[in-house]
């Protein structure tokens, strides 16, 4: 069994796929549960990938859904490679549980659409900016501390790595948020400056006299999309109280994404310069 540190996407692609070929045969939750022996909550759990993949409860599954062997066949033979640790497990203990969930997505996705109402987003921030964030808004200790900067490092290399687009929008008053010191706010706008010449990000930067726009108010929003039709977009947003939502019903993501393309489509082209410290700067 896999240690349990939030699914991986080839966790969460099996469990889509066995719930659906259950909906096929036309077998409830709880005739699935008399096949296995089970409370029929275990089903729900296997199909939403909420416990590791056990070979033999799989496969009377597929045996009770009628499922043929050329069928069954890849399914049973990537349940080793399902329960398999995510990259991100090394890191648990400086990750609350939702931040599994979403990393296990993320780590896949091949696009992150990124709002920040009022800071540079997460996962353009450098070292320095976000230990200074962690600094002025947490309470935790030094080695908690250095272990996430550890996981936004190499969260930002694998999406790099992998080719991942990143489209992030934030206002610009994130720059005139002065955070570390100059010399950590100098050090971070060059990174944004960069990031103009790199082929899979997009930085689009509000300026300070722009009107209200559809993000207006919205609490830090992320939109991540993996390559699987199994596994639908997911919402996640941060609301007050260090709550956070993940969010996957397909009519409430597509109204965040509409909402965020239209900020998009008023915002400065990407590639446009940051507006200068102290100034704002309008639409072009």
């Amino acid at each position: 069994m896999r240690p349990r540190s939030g699914p991986t996407v080839e966790h969460r692609v099996l469990a889509a796929r066995l719930r659906m070929l259950r909906e096929r045969a036309g077998v409830s939750l709880q005739a699935a549960s008399v096949a296995l022996g089970a409370h029929p909550a275990t089903v729900r759990r296997i199909e939403r990938a909420e416990t590791g993949l056990d070979a033999h409860q799989v496969r009377v599954l597929l045996e009770r859904y009628a499922v043929t062997a050329e069928e069954a066949e890849p399914i049973m033979a990537g349940i080793a490679a399902a329960n398999l640790p995510g990259w991100w497990h090394a890191w648990r203990d400086a990750m609350d549980p939702w931040q599994q969930e979403v990393i296990g997505i993320e780590s896949s996705a091949a696009l992150v659409r990124t709002w920040h109402p009022a800071l540079v987003p997460e996962l353009l921030r450098t070292p320095a900016y976000e230990a200074a964030l962690c600094r002025s808004l947490t309470a935790d200790p030094p080695p908690r501390r250095d272990r996430h900067l550890e996981l936004l490092a190499e969260r930002q290399r694998r999406l790099e790595a992998r080719g991942a687009v990143l489209w992030a929008l934030f206002p610009a008053a994130a720059l005139h948020t002065t955070v570390g010191g100059p010399s950590v706010m100098a050090g971070q706008r060059a990174v944004l400056e960069e990031a103009a010449h790199r082929q899979h990000l997009t930085v689009q930067v509000v300026p300070l006299d722009a009107p209200p726009h559809a993000m207006t108010g919205v609490p830090p929003l992320h939109l991540l999309r993996v390559p699987a039709p199994e596994i639908g977009d997911r919402a996640v947003l941060e609301t007050a109280g260090a709550r956070v939502d993940i969010i996957d019903e397909p009519a409430v993501v597509m109204d965040y994404r509409i909402r965020l393309d239209s900020a998009c489509a008023v915002a400065p082209h990407p590639g446009s310069p940051l507006p200068e410290a102290g100034r704002g700067t309008g639409n072009p």
